[in-house]
């Protein structure tokens, strides 16, 4: 057995890092981490000092006692697992419980971290131990016991105010307070008229147009023109005046520089991953996990990135110096600029010493490794290598252009650009989010001089009106939680996922929209635990904790700071809070059936008006529908079959469908639309034929019409002929992907098949 062992979270980071070290290693994986707390109240001890109750996770519990195993033949523990908090406390976890079996006695215990699992660093890290950190183990601790404290105090409380099985955490409530925020600001907005003058002119035989800017000598604003009649009056005034010339009464041109983005960090991968790509915070940090951990390029596992949890952009000398080289070789000297290009760290506690993802080799191409990449691993790696190359490339030089062409007293401008040299931009350039591409980029605007004049083709008076702020993407969201300093980057991916897996908020064409549980919640932690989901007090508690992990603070005074009044509130909060004033919403609104006050309500299908005097008065409408169409429909020409009253168009959870106006003292229920008949006896009672119907989920199937007296039916469509083989009185018509379309016995206990044939064209 080897001297020493080496221990890292994931098996696939193990097979890459063996291959880097001799036959006197061995490795293995601890699978994440190895022990957590008892997952019951009382697992952080809040009367003493929060002392925390730990237990074994059960799934890793034979990884544990693969690792004591391999130790007993070892002399050196290497304790190998990621360089960030959460790194430094599965080591920490894993090294109590070996010293709790007495598997350390007599052993070296070192910690090292690496930044990319490459030869060179993982020998400097072997060759430059240290011993665990113990501000960085606090931290952590500080950390899971906040959660816990938040999560087992908060949840039961929305359970007994709001509804079972929900959930609150430090993090993930100012999240959904963001989504929440926005959707109440769309739904707030009201648009508001504006018109724009475009003009339609051409010189040297080429069109272009211009915008007016100026009218009669007074500015044109936003809102200068904000109906249809103004605008005519404005473009018939200046067409007056014109007389289908325009004069160039300025010519400005610009030359100015753009210089790339800075290398990628954990959210500013993440943004891009979602803006050019697609992914989702969560996919996007798996596959970058995968290029971490190592890939097998053809010559054994290869660490691709550096470490894909970093707020640093800083790059190491080496590898500036690398990519520098290649820049030269592939895109010539004249794009490599004079000094290595260095970038500003934003995060008050980034480490210098981290770096910014990065390819561990320059010179490993995405085209040379596209054969042995998934596809999200190109598409992610390619997104790396080119951001990388980019940022130490020159500046792009852009040439603008802008003209003033005048009528009397009024101005129109028509701005162009065009790109003189591309610098970096020939590689690489960011995404937006949420923002208009120039109208002028890429637009050439013919040579003209002062005093020169242009036709006036045409003048085109264009209605707009104001739109609302968009709805939050997991780009812009992931940005907006940086900016705040919520969360830290190795957070961002579980927080979106916390909220969508407890259906707080979905996705609609990517972009989050809060559901009705999530805003009851939202508004019952913002009335009542404002100070909580406060983002300043959120980041605030984020900067104490790295100030922790920086050993500037003690974490245990900190935990009580926020413990005590934090206790306090839930025990006011659970006594003073009626549930009805948390899933009620009081309507200035009488109930048109008894009289009572309306409420908007939280239901199981989500929020709806009802009256505030159910259950003796089942009024009830959809939210957002008023009085008069909340009307049922009334059935003209029809009575209940059963006791002679009106039917009328009622709304189910699976749709609209006639029921009686009697309910619930007479239950008669039809659908809404007639199902179509087959013509086919049914084969089970020889007296209703088979209808076309619709199930809940919207698939098609064929039941008897005498149901419910008769509960024959098929998935298939019914054909009038008897089975050849067991003289079942129907076959079905059957179509799969393999066999293609087939007439079949519905019989299970008979197999008979042939092909249909399919008419020819004649």
């Amino acid at each position: 057995m080897p001297a020493n062992l080496v221990i890292v979270e994931s098996p696939a980071k193990a097979k890459t890092i063996k291959k880097y070290l001799g036959k006197d290693f061995a490795v293995l994986a601890s699978y994440g981490h190895v022990r957590d707390l008892l997952p019951k109240e009382g697992a952080v001890d809040t009367e003493h000092d929060f002392k925390m109750k730990y237990q074994i996770i059960d799934k890793n519990k034979k990884h544990v006692d693969a690792i004591a195993k391999a130790l007993k033949q070892a002399d050196t523990l290497y304790l190998a697992t990621d360089p960030d908090r959460e790194g430094e406390a599965i080591s920490w976890h894993l090294y109590e419980l070996l010293k709790k079996r007495g598997a350390l006695k007599g052993k070296a215990v070192h910690r090292v971290v690496f930044h990319e699992i490459t030869k060179r660093a993982i020998q400097e890290a072997i060759e430059h131990p240290r011993e665990l950190s113990s501000d960085l183990i606090n931290a952590q601790q500080a950390r899971r016991a906040l959660d816990y404290l938040v999560g087992f105090n908060l949840s039961p409380l929305l359970w007994k105010k709001i509804r079972r099985g929900l959930s609150a955490g430090r993090v993930q409530s100012p999240a959904l307070r963001m989504i929440v925020e926005r959707e109440e600001e769309i739904e707030r907005f009201k648009p508001r008229e504006y018109w724009t003058i475009e003009a339609d002119v051409e010189a040297k035989q080429q069109a272009f147009s211009a915008k007016l800017i100026e009218f009669e000598g007074d500015k044109i604003r936003q809102f200068s023109i904000t109906d249809g009649q103004r605008a005519r009056q404005v473009e018939q005034a200046i067409e007056e005046a014109a007389q289908g010339r325009l004069r160039v009464a300025r010519v400005e041109k610009k030359q100015r520089k753009r210089n790339p983005a800075p290398p990628f960090i954990t959210s500013t991968l993440q943004q891009e991953a979602s803006r050019k790509l697609g992914f989702s915070a969560q996919r996007t940090m798996r596959t970058a996990q995968q290029l971490y951990e190592g890939v097998d390029i053809g010559e054994g596992e290869v660490g691709l990135i550096t470490y894909m949890r970093t707020d640093s952009v800083n790059l190491a000398q080496e590898a500036v110096e690398e990519i520098r080289d290649y820049i030269a070789e592939r895109y010539g000297k004249d794009n490599l600029p004079t000094k290595p290009r260095s970038y500003k760290t934003k995060a008050k506690n980034a480490q210098e010493a981290h770096e910014a993802i990065r390819p561990t080799t320059i010179h490993l191409t995405p085209e040379q490794l596209k054969s042995r990449l998934s596809a999200d691993q190109f598409k992610l790696y390619s997104l790396i290598w080119k951001r990388t190359i980019a940022c130490q490339m020159i500046h792009a030089t852009v040439h603008t252009v802008s003209l003033d062409l005048t009528s009397g007293n009024s101005v129109f401008r028509a701005t162009g650009s065009t790109i003189a040299k591309p610098g970096f931009m020939a590689v690489y350039q960011e995404g937006q989010d949420d923002r208009k591409k120039d109208d002028d980029e890429g637009r050439i605007l013919p040579p003209l001089e002062e005093g020169d004049h242009v036709d006036l083709r045409k003048l085109r008076p264009e209605q707009h009106f104001t739109e609302p702020p968009p709805r939050y993407s997991e780009a812009s969201l992931v940005k907006s939680l940086e900016e705040h300093g919520i969360g830290r980057p190795s957070t961002y991916a579980s927080i979106i996922s916390t909220l969508l897996q407890r259906e707080y908020v979905e996705l609609d064409k990517r972009r989050f929209i809060p559901t009705d549980v999530g805003r009851v919640v939202n508004k019952f932690l913002t009335e009542h635990f404002t100070q909580y989901i406060d983002y300043d007090f959120t980041a605030k508690l984020e900067d104490e904790l790295d100030a922790v992990s920086r050993g500037e603070k003690d974490w245990i005074p900190l935990l009580r700071e926020f413990w005590e009044p934090f206790k306090r509130l839930v025990d006011d909060k659970t006594q003073s809070v009626d549930r009805k004033d948390v899933t009620q919403e009081k309507l200035d609104e009488a109930c048109p059936k008894c009289g009572q006050p309306l409420s908007i309500r939280l239901g199981r299908r989500g929020r709806f008006i009802g009256c505030t005097a159910y259950p003796d008065c089942d009024y009830t409408r959809n939210l957002g529908e008023d009085r008069a169409s909340a009307e049922p429909e009334v059935v003209e020409g029809r009575k209940c079959p059963e006791c002679g009253s009106d039917l009328i168009i009622r709304q189910g959870r699976y749709g609209k469908f006639i029921g009686c106006s009697g309910y619930p003292d007479c239950r008669h229920i039809e659908p809404l639309e007639k199902p179509e008949d087959t013509g086919v006896t049914c084969p089970q009672c020889q007296q209703g034929n088979l209808l076309k119907r619709k199930s809940r989920n919207g698939k098609i199937f064929y039941s008897c019409a005498t149901y419910p007296k008769c509960n024959y039916a098929v998935w298939n469509e019914p054909v009038a002929e008897p089975c050849p083989r067991c003289n079942w009185p129907i076959l079905t018509i059957k179509t799969t992907k393999r066999r293609g379309t087939e007439k079949v016995c519905p019989q299970k206990d008979c197999d008979y098949s042939e092909a249909l044939e399919t008419p020819q064209a004649g």
